[in-house]
């Protein structure tokens, strides 16, 4: 069946009904309801992840996107019954074939386009036409069966599922070339497909079709076994004839080539599995038929494995030219738990990687050789965005260097080399020229070594450096990995992936310790705001909370505000350690998250802060951007106020360029950081834009928040899918809206904001409309209604999703009586003259990744003023970032005062005593309490449950403390 996710499986015909996932348990309700009773029994039917029952095999797209030529009988045919193979066609080809002379076979096999499956993709017919122009008392057929790369198992499915095919395909390749022995070199490891190969032999000795005079013809033909141990060289063509041979598996130089002098030094050809299970197809149905499916120059089908980070793992059989994207994603199924796609590795060991940019690209011979990829055997291993580049590219050169024969002398020592180099690069060993020499060495060993496994054993490092040189930089640089998998660059995952690096295991472990205050003032060491990143923040920690892959991913998040709210409602005074004044002072441009937290670590270090604000409260984009349902302005006020008494100055009711010059403050500081975020709301650009009843979400907020009067009623359309889209949603219902509509372009999968939020939104009642998009507002002068067109998912973007596209004839009206467009936002930046700093095409600065410095010496940007439209843990750690080089800039350190250390309880969950249970939910407010009321919705943990949650963390970091 190929379905090794939805296995073990049963299919009951007629109907074609699939049945998956079963235990011994599930066969009497099966028996019941579906023989006895005649109806579907829909509790063990595949289900997509809409939740849609689909029964039949032929409608799941897992098979209904196949086109299946070589593995058409696998899970069809008792795989032990040369008499079910035969009353499926089985051996039909040979007899035809019998009929043919060995030219008119092999030029069939020529015309139909077939090349080898196992490598390269070298033309079949051609190889076979070599063969039998050479003159020999013997030649020999093998069927390569050594399939070594990881995560590849197309061969022995095939092997073990239908045997016949290969057999037969070995006889008619026997015939074209003038062979009668065949050989099968297969690896001990395949011992089903050992037992039902000698079975399938056998049973085709007992029914003369193996043995002499075959069909009562001249052609005799036999096939043996022989058994290798496992050498992945011995999957390269002369390695392998030197192993049947019973010497070392070790290439030999060619020329001479196997068609030439191959085993024993006769002519040889050697095909691999998936090549010779074409082969019956062919001659019983034309060549003209196989040259109609796939490409120009790549014809048939291919068999893949799909493993890794995808839905349904498992074999496929699709035609050649079928894209990368609809391998992944429309049969495979896309990428498990809302992780985003990353790479492909196609080719095994010697092939390459395929990225996002490459979702598009069709799957043949010569678009993957342009890209750098081999097809190999059909290994497809699929990584999401938690993989290491700089790890993945390890762990093949450390396969490569281990299954190197060491023959010669590029791949056993220059292999060695390399893999060197990746081991101290992802320890945190590496240095500047690493890259250059991985470069330098794999060219060298691709243009030197003997074999084709030698030659291609760069390959995955080189593809990876080519898409990823920026991983390489980092770890080599930074130290830093950004997928969380180097473990020795960082504590835990979850406090690799926070932006602003807090020690979440840490604050977690004195929750669950009961020392909430130190959990606090941990937190407060590197991100200022616990309580609202405990409220609004995106929690990319959580993300990669290793206690997800047993049950749910710690609440990081809840038990920072936990703590947070524990200790600003305890009234306890918080005590600031500052460094004595040193005389130097710093002018910040807006009192938002990024601001206030460069300001909050300087003052911190003895720097005169002050902090220009044009709004009359502090915050920004905290303050007047979202609801107080989720961020109450109390909360807001107390947190800020946290920051401010460290020694901040800040001037409210000042616009930089109006009420006081740029120029000015220039000359005042030592140094500026702007962080005025993203003010301005974006227009989304279509006919009508400019009527009455259309609010801006930003504007809409921004208004709702400031306490102006804002007035809701009728039908409300919200157009985007961002925090900043459901935000105005859920409030237009709270104002009174008798109906809220949100419309995105794209599925609900995709939406930007927070899952929670979204899924808080529906439960209030807010309608989503997802693949809509708004072409027109219709009305005169006041909108009455958005004409909309229906979209679908067309092909893949850069970024890896997919680019919607019109649906023809699908334009529909919404009748509304508002509208509030919130698509992005963007900065305004009329305080710089022009030229003065430099400025990007989309209206940020442009400043150094590292510093954080604008063009201008001495004027730093963070936040979404230098990045774009982002979240507020980013602009927090763009904040610090900036304080530590201004400090440097200005003749300091760059070393932060973060405070007294704090010990970290080291007890917790010991291995192997793990029990699985879900996080502890958080209350929140019920729907009705919510109706027209901005109170918090989520009320925040009671002391037990915060102290439960915690404790259900795995503690991760107890390794590197225990080791540092």
């Amino acid at each position: 069946m190929g379905a090794c996710t939805l296995g073990p499986t049963l299919i009951i015909n007629p109907g074609s009904i699939l049945y998956c996932n079963l235990n011994p348990a599930c066969a009497s309700q099966i028996i019941n309801e579906h023989i006895k009773e005649g109806k579907i029994a829909e509790k063990f039917c595949y289900k997509n992840r809409a939740g849609e029952i689909i029964p039949n095999l032929n409608d799941i797209p897992f098979f209904k996107n196949q086109k299946k030529i070589v593995l058409q009988k696998c899970g069809v045919i008792d795989y032990a019954s040369i008499d079910e193979y035969i009353a499926h066609d089985g051996y039909f080809a040979l007899a035809k074939a019998l009929t043919m002379t060995p030219e008119e076979v092999v030029d069939e096999i020529r015309k139909s386009g077939l090349r080898g499956r196992g490598g390269g993709g070298f033309p079949t017919g051609a190889k076979w036409a070599m063969t039998l122009n050479e003159k020999s008392d013997q030649k020999y057929l093998i069927c390569n069966a050594d399939e070594g790369d990881p995560g590849a198992f197309m061969d022995r499915s095939l092997l073990e599922g239908d045997a016949h095919s290969v057999i037969e395909g070995m006889m008619i390749g026997g015939y074209a070339i003038g062979a009668s022995k065949g050989v099968v070199y297969i690896r001990a490891e395949y011992p089903i497909a050992i037992e039902r190969l000698t079975m399938a032999i056998r049973s085709a000795h007992e029914t003369s079709l193996l043995g002499d005079n075959i069909l009562g013809s001249n052609f005799s033909f036999d096939i043996e076994i022989r058994i290798g141990a496992g050498a992945f060289v011995c999957g390269e063509e002369t390695a392998l004839m030197e192993s049947i041979e019973g010497r070392r598996g070790e290439p030999r130089q060619k020329p001479p080539y196997p068609v030439q002098s191959g085993l024993f030094g006769k002519p040889t050809v050697i095909n691999n599995v998936e090549t010779l299970g074409n082969v019956p197809q062919i001659i019983l149905k034309g060549s003209e038929w196989f040259s109609s499916i796939g490409t120009e120059k790549s014809k048939g089908t291919k068999v893949f494995a799909l493993a890794g980070d995808i839905v349904h793992k498992g074999l496929v059989e699709v035609p050649m030219g079928t894209t990368l994207g609809e391998i992944l994603f429309d049969i495979g199924g896309g990428i498990p738990r809302d992780k985003a796609f990353k790479i492909a590795q196609i080719g095994g060991p010697s092939g390459g990687c395929l990225t996002a940019e490459h979702l598009n690209t069709p799957i043949d011979y010569e678009s993957l050789t342009k890209l750098g990829a081999i097809m190999g055997s059909g290994g497809l291993i699929c990584a999401d965005e938690d993989a290491c580049m700089v790890d993945m590219a390890r762990f093949f050169m450390d396969f490569v260097q281990d299954e190197s024969c060491g023959k010669c002398v590029p791949c056993r020592i220059g292999t060695r080399r390399m893999l060197e180099i990746l081991e101290r690069i992802t320890i945190g060993e590496g240095k500047e020229g690493d890259v250059e020499l991985l470069i330098e060495l794999g060219n060298i060993i691709k243009d030197t070594a003997i074999c084709g496994l030698g030659q291609t054993a760069p390959n995955p490092v080189l593809s990876t450096i080519k898409y990823f040189r920026q991983e390489y930089n980092e770890h080599i640089k930074k130290k830093y990995c950004h997928a969380g998998v180097c473990g020795e660059l960082f504590l835990a995952p979850c406090q690799n992936a926070c932006p602003a690096k807090v020690n979440v295991p840490g604050y977690v472990a004195l929750i669950a310790a009961g020392r909430v205050r130190e959990a606090y003032d941990l937190i407060r060491q590197e991100n200022p705001f616990p309580s609202i990143c405990g409220r609004v923040c995106t929690h990319p920690c959580e993300g990669k909370c290793r206690r997800a892959q047993i049950d749910e991913a710690i609440a990081i998040a809840d038990l920072k505000r936990y703590a947070a709210d524990y200790v600003l409602n305890s009234g306890e005074p918080l005590v600031n350690l500052n460094y004595p004044k040193n005389g130097k002072s710093v002018g910040i441009i807006g009192a938002g998250p990024s601001g206030l937290t460069c300001g909050y670590f300087l003052a911190r270090l003895g720097y005169s802060i002050d902090i220009y604000e044009e709004k009359s409260v502090a915050g920004g984009i905290l303050a007047y951007g979202i609801p107080e349902y989720r961020l109450p302005k109390g909360e807001l006020k107390k947190e800020i106020d946290s920051i401010i008494q460290a020694g901040i100055n800040v001037v409210y009711n000042t616009k930089v360029g109006k009420d006081i010059i740029f120029s000015d403050l220039k000359s005042k500081y030592d140094a500026i950081y702007i962080a005025t975020g993203t003010q301005l709301s974006r227009k989304i650009g279509i006919e009508g834009e400019e009527k009455s009843g259309i609010y801006h979400g930003l504007d809409f907020l921004t208004d709702i928040n400031m306490n102006k009067k804002v007035k809701v009623k009728g039908v409300v359309a919200v157009i985007g899918g961002g925090n900043t889209a459901i935000d105005a949603a859920r409030s237009a219902l709270r104002l009174g809206a008798k109906e809220v509509h949100i419309l995105y372009r794209r599925t609900i999968e995709e939406m930007p904001a927070d899952k929670r939020e979204i899924k808080d939104a529906i439960e209030e009642g807010v309608i989503l409309h997802e693949l809509v998009a708004p072409i027109r507002f219709v009305g005169d002068g006041k909108v009455t209604g958005i004409e909309c067109v229906k979209m679908v998912p067309g092909k893949f973007g850069k970024d890896g999703r997919r680019i919607p596209v019109e649906v023809l004839n699908s334009i529909f009206m919404i009748n509304i009586d508002m509208a509030i467009p919130a698509v992005s936002q963007y900065s305004d930046l009329p305080f710089i003259p022009k030229g003065e700093v430099g400025v990007t095409d989309w209206g940020t600065f442009i400043v150094d990744p590292e510093t954080q410095m604008t063009t201008q010496p001495g004027i730093f940007a963070g936040g979404d003023i230098a990045r774009g439209s982002d979240v507020v843990i980013t602009a927090i750690a763009d904040g610090k970032n900036a304080a530590r080089s201004i400090d440097i800039y200005l003749g300091g350190t760059g070393v932060l005062n973060i405070g007294e250390p704090i010990r970290i309880p080291m007890e917790g969950i010991e291995e192997g005593i793990t029990v699985e249970h879900e996080r502890f939910q958080m209350p929140s407010l019920g729907l009705k309490e919510r109706a027209g009321d901005f109170d918090e919705v989520r009320l925040g943990y009671h002391k037990l449950n915060a102290t439960a949650e915690a404790m259900r963390c795995l503690r991760c970091s107890r390794r590197s403390i225990k080791e540092k």
